[in-house]
């Protein structure tokens, strides 16, 4: 491969139509294009069978395509499926399959490393080296559902940007991701379906709201009292939670879809009344709906998972005040694929 050569997924389907124009061709030669790209995932533009041949070499001759392509699989004992992902450059990414019953879930990175400073995460100790690329996101989700077609007989129903990095610090490719994956002349796939999790970053939130893609938002909480969380997620000292609620607020009134607050609790550190109370009182700020998250530990992690009978002290409390609580489990924790461990170790 012609590492020089621009990847032709980098164009857009306008930019497809400029560039079939200015060498006589039909504007309709670039949806025909598209839809191999997006829709079918050609890998190679030799596949595209409706072109010419030599339509196709004048492709060959000024683009590629730098597909990403699994590097290791590991398998957990409860189906899981971890992926160490390997882009056109060497760099390596790690997507994960999550079966259940009734569905299938793509976690997917939207970063290689991270430029967050979350103290419980291992993403979080890797430097980040750069953001993906739209067609390097939906690479992701296409491999992923072949899995999920393979090992469980059933599509994929799910996308969960919750990978490694911020999806928001990657804002153009994850949108331009989100679109080719839910048009109908890309992967087809419902916007419903897809749930964009952030740190946190007001701004961000609020322009993402704009964009009124209909995907769901989650937000990694953690504490609702500010110097906890700020010593949990340092870089979140920019953002107060003031002005998150207020972004969340926006994003409420602009979508009317409910936010998920990602909570994990940790043993002495916000495990105590005084922590619910400042959550429930978050959570009635905004409709919003809470997922106890199982922590997973790290190498070289401080934390520890609370005591089960504090978990239940949160669920019944948030129930108590009619706020909708479940407690995820963690799945794939024995090959390095649970929340928070994605630290390319294979």
């Amino acid at each position: 491969m012609n590492q020089n050569k621009k990847d032709i997924r980098a164009l857009s389907l306008q930019e497809l139509e400029a560039y079939f124009s200015s060498i006589g061709e039909k504007p309709f030669r670039a949806k025909q294009v598209y839809e191999w790209l997006w829709n079918k995932n050609a890998h190679s533009l030799s596949e595209m069978t409706n072109l010419s041949k030599s339509l196709r070499e004048n492709l060959e001759n000024h683009f590629s395509i730098k597909p990403a392509e699994i590097h290791v699989m590991q398998r957990s004992i409860d189906g899981t499926i971890k992926n160490a992902v390997k882009l056109h450059d060497g760099n390596v990414v790690e997507s994960v399959l999550i079966p259940t019953a009734k569905r299938t879930t793509a976690c997917v990175s939207s970063q290689v490393g991270c430029s967050l400073d979350c103290t419980f995460c291992a993403t979080a100790q890797l430097t980040r080296m750069r953001n993906l690329t739209a067609a390097e996101i939906v690479d992701q989700v296409t491999l992923i559902d072949k899995q999920s077609r393979e090992y469980h007989q059933k599509p994929l129903s799910n996308i969960v940007f919750m990978g490694m990095g911020e999806p928001l610090l990657n804002y153009s490719s994850v949108t331009d991701a989100i679109r080719k994956i839910t048009e109908d002349k890309g992967l087809g796939m419902s916007p419903r379906r897809i749930t964009v999790s952030t740190s946190g970053i007001p701004k961000l939130i609020e322009k993402l709201a704009d964009e009124n893609l209909k995907v769901k938002l989650a937000l990694s909480l953690h504490s609702a009292i500010e110097e906890k969380r700020n010593q949990l997620m340092p870089f979140s000292v920019k953002f107060p939670l003031t002005s998150i609620m207020e972004s969340l607020s926006y994003w409420y009134r602009k979508t009317k879809s409910r936010i998920t607050l990602e909570y994990i609790i940790w043993k002495g550190i916000n495990d105590g009344n005084e922590d619910i109370k400042a959550l429930i009182k978050f959570c009635k700020s905004i409709p919003s709906k809470v997922n106890l998250i199982q922590y997973n530990s790290i190498e070289g992690g401080k934390y520890s998972q609370a005591n089960s009978n504090i978990i239940q002290n949160y669920v019944t409390a948030l129930e108590q005040e009619n706020i909708i609580v479940k407690i995820r489990k963690s799945r794939g924790d024995d090959i390095d694929a649970a929340c928070g461990q994605l630290a390319n170790k294979h």
